[in-house]
């Protein structure tokens, strides 16, 4: 039977939920959840919001702690004090200094979604999905001050299918990382796992997205703008321009599929939406306009329709 650990738990968005709910339910004590700090959701005005694990923690009674850093002596200090076997760091969005990775009688153990050295980073999950990664995974890792650089203790794999998208392919590896966690802590109270070295060739950095990367370029090959869209589905969406009125309108689309058609970049090739890229098409599946719900391509051309021969500017 394994042995129940005291650990801190460090993460912030659902990515991070399974996680937390794993590590209860394996009977690991968490003796505070550190995540961060609540903040205005939606339009300006609301309330604070809680981050998802500061609500699940909530929800289990556990102390959350929220600081806005941990550079301080005092921060550092009440880290310490907690006395942990170990620290649980899953998409936290805060740098440990020296002291509170070495706090921690086993260490801090991240919880990464790439198979590392590949995409080191804010957004591992989005960058496979946009370059048209075969596969991907979850690692776990013993943390050290450089930025997702420390051994590795523990990977789990998976395919990227064809019609993944980054919100599928986010649910999937959260919770392959649950249950990898819960295995990683087994191994290394039971002495039973050996760190390993990320390799020194191959490194690559998931910069976070920025908006400019987001409106679909058409004088891209075919599959190139199909990776982008679905890397970039359901958040922060890529868009094209329509004129509705004389007004432009943004129209995100969430899914896409290739069409074995060609023609001049970002004409529209019929009434289904089939936009001509540098090389082969795309036609829209899901898509969505600002302030409405996703819809399917067909009930979107019902209302909208658009006719063949359309240009679409590329961005």
């Amino acid at each position: 039977m394994a042995l129940s650990l005291d650990l801190v738990f460090m993460g912030t968005p659902d990515f991070s939920v399974p996680t937390l709910r794993a590590v209860l339910d394996a009977g690991h004590r968490v003796k505070a959840v550190y995540t961060q700090p609540p903040r205005p959701a939606g339009r300006r005005g609301l309330a604070d919001t809680p981050s998802p694990v500061h609500r699940v923690a909530m929800e289990h009674g556990l102390e959350v702690r929220t600081p806005v850093g941990l550079k301080s002596v005092d921060e550092q200090a009440r880290f310490e004090a907690l006395g942990v076997d170990v620290a649980v760091v899953i998409a936290y969005g805060l740098l440990l200094p020296g002291a509170v990775l070495k706090a921690p009688r086993l260490g801090c153990i991240n919880v990464h979604a790439s198979l590392l050295p590949r995409w080191r980073g804010a957004a591992p999950i989005h960058r496979a999905v946009m370059e048209g990664d075969a596969e991907t995974g979850v690692m776990t890792m013993q943390m050290e001050l450089g930025l997702d650089t420390g051994p590795v203790l523990m990977t789990a794999q998976t395919p990227i299918q064809a019609d993944d998208t980054t919100g599928v392919l986010h649910d999937r590896l959260a919770d392959m990382g649950a249950k990898l966690l819960v295995n990683t802590l087994a191994g290394l109270e039971a002495g039973q796992l050996t760190p390993i070295p990320q390799a020194e060739a191959g490194i690559t950095y998931a910069r976070k997205i920025d908006k400019v990367e987001t409106r679909i370029n058409f004088d891209l090959p075919a599959l190139t703008v199909k990776n982008h869209i679905h890397g970039l589905s359901p958040f922060p969406g890529a868009w094209f321009e329509l004129s509705t009125s004389g007004k432009p309108e943004r129209i995100k689309v969430l899914r896409a599929e290739l069409v074995p058609q060609g023609g001049v970049p970002g004409h529209v090739l019929d009434d289904r939406l089939a936009i001509a890229c540098a090389e082969g098409a795309v036609r829209p599946l899901m898509v969505q306009r600002a302030g409405r719900s996703a819809v399917t391509i067909d009930e979107f051309c019902r209302g909208f329709p658009i006719s063949p021969g359309s240009v679409i500017a590329s961005g």
